[in-house]
C-alpha cells in the first residue's frame, strides 16, 4: 500500500498538509513528496518554523523567498519545490509566514504543500511551545509524528524537546520514564500533540519507528488507550516511515 494511502491524500484533491512532533517528520514529508512526484503532481515542501536544509537529491528546485517576494512559476509535473525565507548559518531552512503559504494554496500553483510546522531539536518527542505549531489555516490534515524509541526512555531534555513543559502537559514529572499512558496523555491533551488545528483540519497520528515487533504491539495498545479516551482521530498509523513499513492500528 503507498504511504499516501494511509494518510487517505486522494490523487486528485489538491491539499496543503501540515507535519507536527518529534521523530521523524522530516522523513515523513519527504516519502510523502517522493510518492507524489512518482505521481506526476507538484508538491511545494515548506516549514513556517525551521528545518535543516533538506539534502539536494530530495528535490527538484530551492526557492528562497524574503517577505516582499511572492512564488510565481508554472511549474513541471512531477516536481518537488523546496521554499524558505533563508539559509541560516546553522545550515537551517528558516520558514515562510504561514499567511503566504494559504495564498499559495489558493492560487493554485501546486497540487500538494507540505508544511513542517513545529521544531523538535532532532528529539523523538517534543512538547509544543507557546508560539507553535504555526499551521496554515488551509491546511486539511495535519499528521502528528511521535517516535516509539522514545518509550522507556527518561523525561529530560536529552530525550524529550520541552522536557518541563512535556512533564506539565502529560501530568509526570522530570527523571520519570515515558510510558505509553504518557504518549496518550500528550496525544489528547489541547495543549499536547494537536495544539492548534485549523477547525476543519483532520488529524493523523504517526507512531513512527517502531520497527521491531514488540514497538507494533505497544503502538498498537497506544491506539486503543487513544480509542477509549473518546477523542477523535482520522487514523493511527505504526511502523518505521523510514523504511516504509507501515500500518494503521
Amino acid at each position: 500500500m503507498r504511504i499516501i494511502k494511509l494518510f487517505d491524500i486522494k490523487e486528485n484533491k489538491r491539499e496543503m498538509i501540515s507535519i507536527v512532533g518529534g521523530g521523524g517528520k522530516t522523513t515523513t514529508v519527504f516519502k510523502l513528496a517522493n510518492e507524489l512526484r512518482a505521481l506526476d503532481k507538484r508538491v511545494l515542501v515548506t516549514t513556517t518554523t525551521a528545518m535543516y536544509n533538506p539534502s539536494k537529491e530530495l528535490y527538484n528546485s530551492l526557492v528562497l523567498l524574503d517577505k516582499h517576494q511572492k512564488i510565481y512559476k508554472d511549474w513541471s509535473k512531477g516536481t518537488i519545490i523546496v521554499l524558505g525565507r533563508c539559509i541560516s548559518v546553522e545550515n537551517k531552512l528558516l520558514g515562510v509566514d504561514s499567511n503566504v503559504l494559504d495564498e499559495l494554496y489558493n492560487e493554485k500553483l501546486f497540487d500538494y504543500i507540505l508544511v513542517e510546522a513545529d521544531g523538535s531539536k532532532k528529539k523523538p518527542i517534543k512538547a509544543p511551545g507557546s508560539h507553535e505549531p504555526v499551521i496554515p489555516s488551509q491546511t486539511s490534515k495535519t499528521i502528528g509524528v511521535i517516535g516509539m524509541d522514545s518509550l522507556e526512555k527518561s523525561i529530560d531534555e536529552n530525550n524529550v524537546h520541552r522536557a518541563e513543559l512535556f512533564s506539565q502537559i502529560t501530568n509526570s514529572r522530570i527523571g520519570d520514564l515515558i510510558t505509553k499512558d504518557i504518549i496518550c496523555r500528550l496525544v489528547i491533551s489541547k495543549d499536547g500533540l494537536f495544539k492548534g488545528l485549523p477547525l476543519n483540519s483532520k488529524k493523523y497520528l504517526l507512531l513512527n519507528k517502531a520497527d521491531r515487533e514488540e514497538q507494533i504491539e505497544q503502538a498498537k495498545s497506544i491506539a486503543y488507550m487513544i480509542r477509549k479516551a473518546n477523542i477523535i482521530i482520522d487514523g493511527i498509523i505504526a511502523g518505521s516511515m523510514k523504511n516504509e513499513r507501515l500500518n494503521m492500528v
